[in-house]
């Protein structure tokens, strides 16, 4: 395995102004960290292992320790970061490895991968999340969900100081829920396909929540597992496939608009420093062995989604079948979380505006691909 140690902090600092769409990703850890108040106090002088550390949301996971260290922390917490960059993006990372509190290794964590830097939490956010890519790597869906689950847990039940572990799961465990549990409870037992296009991810996620509980009855072990909420937002690749990264892509380039249903589906979309927030605040608050959902509780339609990227971009909305006969099979057509759980036992309450976090992703788009 590759081992990526930092040099120079200072320089790093400097160098952030010339890196496109470094503001954007500033200022949404700075959101993030605004959102936790006390409860990040928990990470001071803390080492946390982070797989799937490169990805979208474990990268945001990182931004936040390194601007607790820039602001608040006197004793710095570090990172571990493990991502084989599948769909890790390198870039999200080489930025950070010039900071002297980040360690990145390349390494698979679903293989036999050891970790010699002890570690007082452990976040698993590696996984293949976008429908497109999981579907052309199914097998390895699995086994970063279940293996790769498997083997953080035991690093960290080696631990001495363990205090806490995160497990991201997903709200697709829900499947297409019945309308009657739509706003969706963490008690939904979900109405899932174990054999469909999307069963390598969402019933291997719904594994990897039956380990996490099993490692808390039979270890007392301090797990968490969060069900994100269609989160998007700065830092999401552009090419992931999924609706928000589509759209973007084809603002940046002033191209249409394309949508390959209706647009009649509902989603509840999270922008990315709101949803960061959350995550952390269900492994420090959060009871052990309980599951929270995390996302935003506004529910709109894919054409208003649409719609309103066509109206701060100024490109238009179409319509095509997709070539893919398999592109809405098992697909929901409504998600959206009931977030009383979250906000009783957290304190968790998303502030950013869809319009507001739409206009924030277009701009971070602009800056690094248009």
């Amino acid at each position: 395995m590759t081992h990526v140690q930092a040099g120079d902090r200072e320089a790093a600092t400097g160098a952030d102004a010339h890196v496109p769409g470094e503001e954007v990703l500033r200022e949404d850890a700075a959101h993030a960290a605004a959102a936790l108040g006390e409860a990040a106090n928990a990470l001071e002088g803390c080492t946390v292992l982070i797989s799937g550390g490169a990805g979208f949301l474990g990268a945001a996971m990182a931004d936040v320790l390194l601007h607790l260290n820039r602001t608040r922390f006197t004793r710095p917490a570090r990172a571990v970061i493990v991502d084989n960059f599948v769909t890790g993006v390198p870039a999200r990372v080489q930025r950070m490895a010039d900071d002297p509190q980040v360690t990145v290794i390349n390494a698979d964590i679903s293989r036999d991968v050891e970790i010699a830097i002890p570690f007082q939490y452990a976040i698993h956010a590696a996984g293949i999340a976008s429908p497109i890519i999981y579907r052309a790597k199914p097998l390895q869906t699995a086994d970063v969900n279940v293996w790769g689950l498997r083997r953080m847990l035991e690093l960290a039940r080696a631990q001495a100081e363990l205090k806490g572990f995160l497990f991201f799961s997903t709200s697709e465990i829900y499947g297409d829920p019945d309308p009657a549990h739509i706003p969706t409870r963490e008690d939904y037992r979900g109405f899932v396909s174990c054999t469909g296009p999307r069963a390598c991810y969402d019933e291997s996620k719904r594994f990897g929540e039956t380990l996490a509980v099993v490692y808390h009855q039979e270890f007392g072990f301090p797990i968490r597992s969060v069900r994100p909420f269609n989160v998007y937002g700065a830092g999401q690749r552009i090419d992931d496939g999924r609706i928000i990264p589509d759209l973007m892509r084809a603002a940046t380039s002033n191209q249409e608009l394309v949508l390959h249903s209706d647009g009649r589906a509902t989603r509840s979309f999270c922008y990315i420093s709101d949803a960061t927030a959350g995550f952390y605040l269900a492994m420090l608050r959060g009871q052990p062995g309980e599951a929270y959902n995390i996302g935003n509780a506004h529910e709109v339609s894919i054409r208003q989604v649409a719609d309103l990227v066509s109206g701060l971009s100024g490109t238009p909305v179409t319509f095509q079948v997709s070539s893919d006969p398999h592109y809405l099979t098992d697909n929901p057509q409504r998600r959206c979380p009931d977030l009383s759980k979250s906000r009783d036992h957290l304190g968790y309450a998303p502030r950013m505006s869809l319009e507001d976090g739409m206009r924030r992703t277009l701009r971070w788009a602009r800056e690094t691909v248009g």
